[in-house]
């Protein structure tokens, strides 16, 4: 009995030394990053300001129809179980998994100039190369699976029961998805419109082969290191931390002890 019982105590100290140590190597890069600063010298590089505006303005803007075309299709995928659906879903994972590099080529042989796509627009236009729409576009296709994944996980956690309920008392199906499933799925779609927003934002691959102008954070980033060096990325780098991490930071939190 006693045997069992230290048996019992020690498992949990044996799992927590892997626990540890991958906490401990999650911490180091980011730890590396601080103490690499040089504090006493910092400051950023010709360009870097213009790129902090490209990086949040237009990441903002590719959020508006990430949420306006995700969040039904989110919705749809969390409520309906219909033939052939793995299909969707299959197709989702694969923008998801696709590299960025090669989702930028996917998406310069549909949307560059010599592209289907790409020559019907400019024809009208619209340059989906080296432009702002090209660079909206590419945070669009980075971040849009991100979003439709966690709505998707937000809403399947209302319970179906309730919006039953709203619809026997006369409620439309569209006022009963305004009404009782955006309201409580709104912490886990915040989270989601957070992430997006973050994915969108670090986008380098695909924004490098079809925007490479204007250039954003993460291109601005691997250009500093080319021209400047290791020192000239420091402070570009902490610039992206601090204003895109404290948002999914604390609304994962929040989602997590609601979850709690």
């Amino acid at each position: 009995m006693s045997s069992a019982t230290g048996m019992a105590r020690y498992r949990p100290r044996l799992s927590a030394l892997p626990a540890a140590l991958a906490l401990l190597l999650l911490a180091t890069p980011f730890v590396g990053l601080l103490l690499a600063t040089d504090w006493r010298h910092f400051g950023f590089a010709h360009g870097d300001g213009g790129a902090v505006r490209v990086s949040l303005g237009y990441s903002l803007i590719a959020l508006l129809p990430i949420v306006a075309l995700g969040t039904p299709l989110a919705w749809w995928l969390a409520r309906h179980r219909v033939r052939g659906q793995w299909l969707v879903d299959a197709l989702l994972l694969v923008s998801l998994l696709t590299p960025p590099l090669a989702m930028g080529l996917l998406l310069a042989s549909m949307y560059g100039p010599y592209g289907p796509a790409g020559h019907l627009l400019e024809r009208a236009g619209v340059l989906l190369t080296n432009s702002a729409p090209a660079f909206i576009l590419a945070q669009f296709y980075a971040a849009l699976p991100y979003y439709v994944m966690a709505a998707r996980t937000a809403f399947e956690g209302v319970p179906r029961e309730l919006e039953q309920i709203a619809l026997t008392l006369g409620y439309s199906p569209w006022r009963s998805f305004v009404h009782v499933s955006l309201p409580l799925a709104r912490l886990g779609l915040a989270a989601a419109v957070a992430l997006a927003w973050v994915r969108a934002l670090g986008e380098f691959g695909a924004v490098l082969i079809v925007a490479y102008y204007p250039q954003g954070i993460p291109v601005k980033l691997w250009v500093n290191l080319q021209d400047i060096g290791l020192d000239a990325v420091y402070p570009l780098l902490w610039v992206f931390f601090l204003a895109a991490l404290p948002l999914p930071l604390v609304l994962g939190m929040a989602v997590r002890r609601r979850l709690a």
